[in-house]
């Protein structure tokens, strides 16, 4: 079994990469949760929502024995999100951040055009949050690759990396 994070600051590609390398690879799909989460409970999100957004992330994939698994967004996200927005991180985010749940994390660079979404916050702050997550990543000592370029290129080092792991 193999288990895949696709992480990056917001409109950084994470869930087109997510689902075309589901699609190449003939993986599982495991869609962001936080978004899903976000849109039922109908009113402004509070730092407690990042923990059931945490907690249901997990839920998804944690009993999944399929082979090649994806997971659009991982916990890296919640953790760069709950210092950005509160200044703090929960126990529940950061046990999950520590633990080792991904054979490899995808970074994605946030070198395309930003796209409006309403649950998209800091436009602006794309590459000092990408500079966050590469340091949350290494700080941790994460297996990580970073994609860039066209939707192709990131789907083809993404691919060859993931390749990589499978021989092993």
């Amino acid at each position: 079994m193999i288990r895949i994070a696709l992480t990056g600051p917001e409109s950084s590609g994470k869930t087109s990469l997510s689902q075309a390398l589901s699609k190449a690879l003939n993986g599982t799909l495991f869609l962001e949760y936080g978004r899903s989460y976000l849109e039922d409970i109908n009113r402004p999100y509070v730092q407690e929502d990042l923990d059931k957004i945490c907690e249901g992330h997990l839920a998804q994939f944690k009993n999944c024995s399929d082979s090649i698994q994806i997971v659009d967004t991982d916990f890296v996200v919640l953790k760069v999100w709950s210092m950005v927005k509160y200044t703090t991180v929960s126990e529940t985010i950061q046990s999950e951040m520590d633990a080792n749940h991904f054979d490899l994390h995808i970074l994605c660079s946030p070198d395309i055009p930003w796209e409006y979404d309403p649950m998209r916050e800091h436009p602006e702050m794309r590459e000092e949050l990408f500079q966050m997550y590469v340091k949350e990543l290494t700080e941790s000592q994460k297996n990580y690759i970073i994609v860039s370029g066209s939707e192709k290129e990131r789907l083809e080092k993404s691919c060859k990396a993931i390749a990589t792991i499978q021989s092993e």
